[in-house]
């Protein structure tokens, strides 16, 4: 008899932007490996009231739970409540828990904490900052929202762009020092030996006009028919040193936000080859077009195989007592 395994998602991805919707996709991808896996799957979407999500749980009583909720009603700061919701209840899940949720979704938090373990990360803008470039971002939401070429502001004007974008976009925004350079990641993978650091990204400008910012922006990432997601193809051919430094980094930044299942980490390398890390992104997409299944296939990880990985990491974690049960 097949094992029930639930996969959960904001109720707003139906409804949302390309970057919302994209959840249903990979929702969709998942089920089909879970049938191959011999689950019986079962997608449920949830909003702010999680009381009904608590009890249809409990009828359901699933093996294990797949959580793809990024956001909860489209608000990303309350990312964390679901997780601890599963946490409550005793019940298995993949990716990060509740608290890692929350530390590393909190940018400005998790610079403060990536600075104090010796972690190079961009500066944090302040009031009273008079020089330098800086790169305006929310600080809860994820998938470059709002991230476009007037996100690069002076230092002059960082503080009235922050608000414009607040303005616009809603939630809190704020400011980091803008690292002129490469943009490269670390996608991370839990194995029974501990997280494996995958082949090493990065994201290439090669066509870029001169005066065009190198940046990962919401075009990149979603509008199919712009200039950015064109021209910034993904590439493997990293230097075995810095690859290897970055790998290292990335592992660092698994173990200091204790992180579970899988992660990636996104850097910065400046021109003299320093990396810095910009974001660390826990439960990343795992749409059969994301990165982190492009760094799968470049490590020759399948899309099944991991998925299996992700659901075995999320059955040992669980008490003992509770995989007996199950």
């Amino acid at each position: 008899m097949a094992k029930r395994a639930v996969i959960l998602h904001d109720v707003h991805a139906a409804l949302g932007p390309p970057d919302q919707s994209d959840t249903l996709v990979e929702a969709q991808a998942i089920a089909s490996v879970l049938r191959e896996l011999d689950f019986e799957p079962e997608t449920l979407a949830t909003g702010l009231d999680l009381a009904p999500l608590e009890r249809t749980l409990d009828e359901l009583a699933p093996a294990v739970v797949v959580n793809l909720v990024e956001s909860l009603e489209g608000r990303g700061r309350l990312v964390h409540l679901v997780p601890a919701l599963l946490e409550s209840l005793g019940l298995p899940f993949t990716g990060c828990s509740a608290s890692a949720l929350t530390l590393s979704s909190d940018k400005p938090l998790a610079k403060r904490l990536l600075a104090a373990a010796g972690v190079r990360t961009p500066a944090t803008f302040a009031p009273g900052a008079r020089s330098g470039r800086w790169i305006v971002k929310s600080v809860w939401e994820h998938a470059s929202l709002g991230l476009d070429d007037g996100a690069i502001v002076a230092a002059a004007s960082a503080a009235q762009t922050i608000e414009r974008r607040r303005a616009e976009h809603g939630g809190d925004w704020f400011a980091e020092e803008f690292v002129p350079g490469r943009e490269l990641n670390v996608a991370l993978l839990a194995e029974r030996s501990g997280p494996r650091a995958l082949p090493v990204a990065e994201i290439r400008f090669d066509t870029f006009p001169a005066d065009k910012p190198r940046i990962v922006g919401y075009a990149a990432k979603w509008d199919t028919d712009s200039f950015e997601y064109r021209n910034t193809p993904r590439s493997f051919a990293v230097e075995p040193e810095l690859a290897a430094s970055l790998r290292r980094v990335a592992l660092d930044c698994w173990a200091l936000f204790r992180l579970d299942g899988y992660a990636r980490v996104d850097f910065r390398v400046d021109e003299r080859g320093t990396p810095w890390v910009l974001e660390v992104n826990a439960n990343p997409c795992l749409s059969p077009d994301a990165g982190f299944v492009a760094a799968l296939a470049e490590a020759g990880i399948g899309y099944e195989a991991a998925i299996a990985r992700l659901i075995d990491d999320a059955l040992e974690r669980a008490p003992r007592t509770l995989r007996a049960e199950r």
